[in-house]
């Protein structure tokens, strides 16, 4: 659960971030003045539509696109653009495509492996039992390749690839929206018991609201780049938004409906 300690420090800060891509007349403002904390043991989501910039903060925040600008802390430390090794045993990222995050021609065995191995980690033979046994998998799935795993299975096995380096912080970057829907809940559920289990601190990315009221504690709404409100799972629930384009992603995530089609605004 987060830190409930009164002066409590978050453990994750993003201020005043802003990602750019390209020059010119060409230049891409995908990210604009995005500020948030995330506490220690909280899952805090971000949510929008396709374009909304979500997955770029993320990328920021791992350190996969290190052309920003502003500030972003780690328990009270500034992150810098290039990351050590110490900040990605820290920190993990799973993917929204479970079929292009592993490697077609290497055994799960060989990438739960090399990550510990690039670490230094002793005792990696039973860590690789160990994580396959948190993620609901066993050790009959070691030595299986990609092909021979479902779609459900693969993101088990990213996960149990995250794991192995016993990470503070899990970002996840829609993990469920290329899954079949019946595989959906089942991740969702392994995520939550692997929070509790590891008090670990995620990140979630998606553009459902129902996975957001599911699994976070607190959000952010993002539309072009910029956060358009910020607000507990109790007040999604609740129906509470005070913002417009709030108020459209919640009209919109209970199906489509001609006349509130037909009133949909921009906001870009």
């Amino acid at each position: 659960m987060p830190s409930s300690e009164p002066g409590a420090a978050p453990l994750i800060e993003v201020e005043n971030l802003d990602v750019v891509f390209g020059y010119g007349a060409q230049a891409v403002h995908a990210v604009r003045d995005v500020s948030f904390q995330v506490m220690a043991g909280e899952t805090y989501g971000l949510v929008g539509e396709s374009g909304s910039g979500k997955s770029t903060v993320l990328r920021a925040l791992s350190g996969l696109n290190p052309d920003w600008t502003g500030n972003l802390r780690l328990a009270g430390r500034a992150l810098e653009r290039e990351r050590d090794r110490t900040f990605y045993k820290r920190v993990q990222m799973v993917f929204q495509d479970p079929y292009g995050s592993l490697h077609p021609r290497h055994t799960v065995d060989r990438a739960l492996g090399e990550p510990a191995r690039i670490h230094g980690l002793d005792r990696v033979d039973r860590r690789i039992e160990q994580v396959l046994l948190d993620v609901g998998l066993g050790p009959a799935f070691r030595f299986r390749y990609p092909h021979q795993l479902s779609g459900g299975q693969r993101q088990r096995v990213a996960v149990a690839r995250c794991l192995m380096l016993e990470p503070d912080v899990l970002l996840l970057d829609e993990p469920t929206s290329a899954l079949d829907v019946s595989v959906q809940a089942e991740i969702l559920n392994l995520l939550g018991r692997l929070r509790r289990e590891h008090g670990l601190t995620y990140i979630l990315v998606s553009h459902n609201l129902a996975v957001i009221a599911q699994m976070c504690d607190r959000l952010a709404v993002m539309n072009a780049g910029r956060v358009v409100e910020e607000m507990s799972v109790a007040q999604l629930r609740a129906a509470e938004p005070t913002q417009p384009y709030t108020r459209q992603l919640l009209t919109a995530s209970r199906g489509y409906d001609r006349a509130a089609a037909e009133a949909m605004e921009s906001f870009d």
